[in-house]
């Protein structure tokens, strides 16, 4: 399998990756992506070709490795980012500072488009050392929402210079992540096991719905929603576990499904095939779950219709459509779960995932994409 992933190592610890975005007829492959760098002297925000896929082997492997197109300084550890569009990355700081950096596409330059100077904060936005990290950020251009350490939930529109509206104390412990529900709803998850939803069209500063982990309340650090079926939700916490949200029903996970040994940072459903769903971890593996099993009497969580009215009631639990992932061993017959870096030892900080394409990046200062993931 290794010989479809090519490294490239680039002396900064990566902390975020991210494919930009096709254009909506595109056919081709995704093939430029984003890094930015954490816990180094210097970080920075890179574009990076993916290679040439005229290098392709005699079995059809791919042997380019990724070249740079350009970079620029970022001031504090990148903590998220996030393609607004095909030129513009939003990128969060751990400084508290919301950049929106433009690829100059036809000299490969980047240059920083707007700035929201401390969008988070401790005490008042004006002391010198009170920025709070900006641990979170989502895009629906032009709409722009990001969380962080300080419990705020900022909505801002990329061609507007103050927030469009701000929730100060959403939160009393640290958001860890954001994702749209819909375009009028977000989705958050924070340190202590809890995942809201809010409603933006509300003015009142309180979520509309608040679900939790039972018992330890887990830091939960990342979170996903299902591409097609809103209702299902992906999180993934301090203690490596994934859990499975059915926000329709109850307010506890459906399943809870043992993952890695350490942190899972990020947690993601394949966009156009949402049976493939993608983990990553600070225990140095990435994870590729396969529910796509397509052995017709085995219905997983992902695929609609079926016996999807038993979806939650408890009596059924183990007949219900999600019973995939709620066996003692999902892998035994309903899940193939693929560990796609064998012998990594340091933390895998991010993951993205396009089409056939995978980038990862991680604390051993190195990329890597693999182009052929359904290979």
């Amino acid at each position: 399998v290794m010989e479809d992933v090519s490294a490239k190592f680039v002396s900064q610890k990566i902390s975020r990756t991210r494919w930009r975005p096709l254009p909506a007829a595109a056919l081709q492959p995704p093939d430029v992506f984003a890094t930015g760098s954490w816990d180094n002297e210097d970080n920075r925000i890179s574009i990076w070709s993916a290679g040439d896929l005229g290098n392709a082997g005699l079995n059809g492997e791919y042997h380019g490795e990724p070249h740079l197109l350009c970079d620029i300084q970022h001031n504090g550890d990148v903590m998220d980012m996030q393609f607004l569009d095909q030129e513009r990355i939003v990128v969060a700081s751990s400084t508290g500072t919301v950049t929106i950096f433009r690829h100059h596409q036809n000299n490969q330059t980047l240059s920083a488009n707007h700035r929201w100077e401390k969008a988070h904060y401790h005490v008042d936005q004006d002391t010198s050392c009170g920025g709070a990290a900006c641990t979170g950020v989502v895009c629906n251009n032009p709409e722009i929402v990001t969380v962080g350490e300080d419990g705020r939930i900022n909505l801002f529109r990329a061609d507007q210079k103050d927030a469009v509206r701000t929730i100060d104390n959403a939160d009393s412990s640290t958001l860890h992540a954001v994702t749209f529900l819909r375009t009028t709803e977000i989705l958050t998850v924070n340190s202590i096991g809890q995942l809201k939803i809010w409603d933006l069209r509300q003015q009142r500063n309180e979520p509309s719905q608040i679900f939790s982990l039972a018992g330890d309340r887990v830091p939960l650090h990342c979170v996903d929603r299902h591409p097609n079926q809103q209702h299902i939700v992906a999180t993934g916490g301090q203690d490596g576990m994934l859990s499975i949200w059915d926000i329709r029903q109850g307010t506890m996970p459906v399943s809870l499904l043992n993952a890695h040994e350490a942190e899972m940072w990020e947690v993601h459903f394949h966009p156009s095939d949402p049976d493939h769903l993608f983990t990553c971890s600070e225990d140095g593996s990435l994870w590729h779950w396969d529910a796509s099993t397509n052995v017709s009497e085995k219905p997983s969580f992902l695929h609609q219709g079926g016996r999807s009215t038993a979806y939650l009631s408890h009596s059924t639990i183990n007949q219900s459509v999600v019973s995939a992932w709620l066996s003692n061993d999902p892998t035994k017959d309903r899940m193939e779960i693929t560990n796609l870096i064998p012998n990594q030892t340091l933390s895998v900080n991010s993951l993205d995932v396009l089409g056939p394409c995978l980038v990862y990046g991680t604390d051993a200062e190195a990329i890597y994409v693999n182009r052929q993931l359904f290979a």
